[in-house]
């Protein structure tokens, strides 16, 4: 009903400049199997119900675009039900803003998608909208609430963007008030790209970007950004001791870096190899992860003596925190795609690997587009050793079919 009402207002505000309208239907499909290793399926063992586990599922998304006046609205609504749930709805607004020239500059506010960097897996300049990478379907992110002035012509852009302008300056990660700057040059076969940000509470941020295309079959690019702090969440607890609050709480982190290196081969059947590389300073250290593998096995040895299982199994569970202490598991990754285009038919297949403990993410998909309908499924399974970090999220494997109707 609000995206309806939201429509409805932008259509009246947009039809002397005849709006485009257009939009897609997504009815999904995604089973997911929970792991049976890690923190929080140990702690689900010892008391069911503690914490939540990845549930298979089933949805339908509508989402509609309609653009007119100067103004830009894409909404998507959501039917879904869980496994053992009820069907439930929900609405949000991905875009909503206005936009006008004026002195050789284009001036917009309201809600909108900015997306920067040159990456594929990790974007360390992607200051704005800080999108999640990787997602199993192509789907439209959320945008902030901005203000933005840009300026460019055929080979040079200039971005100016004031991020959450209406958030309070304590809000965590990509919720941030913040400055952010981007220029853009293009020389011949070469894109550059220089990047700030000063954020409320996190402070300065530099970084560059290049994207080379070599060859008709070779394109290179790279990406790096140094940061003077960063928001995450960390924990100075190393022991077996059962605690009454959950010991992993945001914190900050001191001056640290972000870089990527890749490359994308294609040849002239259309078959495309992605080989990228990338370090992240923000995320949690090989020496704290060692404390969170301690701390699990010294919690795993109170099973069985006079402490309340209760208690084992809630500090089990908040030792789940720790994988969303930044966007990386690990600090170092590496990460090979690759796909074809074939007529109608997009294979792919890709791998995620960290090296730091053998752990890694393998996910297959096929992909049909027909003139206005795309079908869609995929397998995604994560494991590695059994002390990999990857091998221990909530999630073991995961497998999609969707089908997508655009209008």
């Amino acid at each position: 009903m609000k995206l309806l009402v939201l429509t409805l207002a932008l259509t009246v505000g947009a039809c002397q400049a005849a709006p485009e309208l257009s939009g897609q239907v997504r009815p999904q499909w995604m089973d997911q199997q929970a792991n049976s290793a890690g923190p929080l399926s140990q702690a689900m063992g010892l008391q069911p119900g503690i914490t939540t586990l990845p549930r298979s599922y089933a949805a339908v998304e509508t989402e509609l675009h309609l653009s007119g006046h100067g103004l830009s609205f894409i909404g998507t609504e959501q039917q879904q039900r869980l496994q053992g749930d009820r069907l439930r709805s929900h609405g949000w607004v991905n875009e909503l803003n206005g936009s006008f020239d004026a002195l050789g500059w284009q001036f917009s506010g309201g809600k909108k998608i900015v997306g920067w960097d040159v990456g594929y897996g990790f974007r360390p300049n992607d200051v704005v909208e800080q999108e999640t990478r990787r997602t199993l379907l192509g789907v439209t992110p959320e945008g902030r609430p901005l203000l933005m002035a840009e300026h460019f012509d055929a080979s040079t852009a200039w971005s100016f963007v004031l991020v959450n302008p209406n958030k309070p300056r304590d809000q965590f990660g990509a919720e941030e008030p913040a400055l952010a700057a981007r220029v853009y040059q293009r020389d011949g076969a070469v894109d550059w790209h220089g990047f700030a940000r000063y954020g409320s509470h996190t402070g300065a941020s530099l970084g560059g970007a290049v994207a080379w295309v070599a060859s008709e079959s070779v394109e290179l690019h790279a990406s790096v950004r140094a940061l003077a702090r960063a928001d995450t969440l960390a924990s100075d607890v190393n022991t077996a001791a059962l605690l009454r609050a959950n010991p992993w709480q945001r914190a900050r982190t001191g001056r640290t870096a972000q870089a990527l290196v890749g490359g994308t081969w294609t040849n002239e059947a259309q078959f495309s190899l992605l080989a990228e590389a990338w370090w992240d300073g923000t995320a949690l250290s090989d020496a704290h992860w060692d404390d969170w593998a301690a701390r699990n096995r010294g919690l795993s040895t109170l099973i069985g003596t006079p402490a309340p299982l209760s208690a084992i199994a809630g500090n089990l569970a908040w030792q789940g925190s720790a994988f969303n202490a930044a966007t990386n598991l690990r600090r170092t990754s590496l990460f090979v795609r690759a796909s074809w285009q074939s007529d109608k038919w997009q294979p792919a297949v890709d791998l995620l690997f960290t090296p730091a403990d053998r752990g890694g993410i393998v996910t297959g998909s096929l992909g049909w587009q027909g003139d206005r309908v795309r079908i869609d499924a995929g397998l995604r399974l994560c494991g590695g050793p059994p002390a990999a970090l990857l091998a221990q999220l909530p999630t073991r494997r995961i497998a999609y079919l969707a089908a997508t109707w655009s209008f």
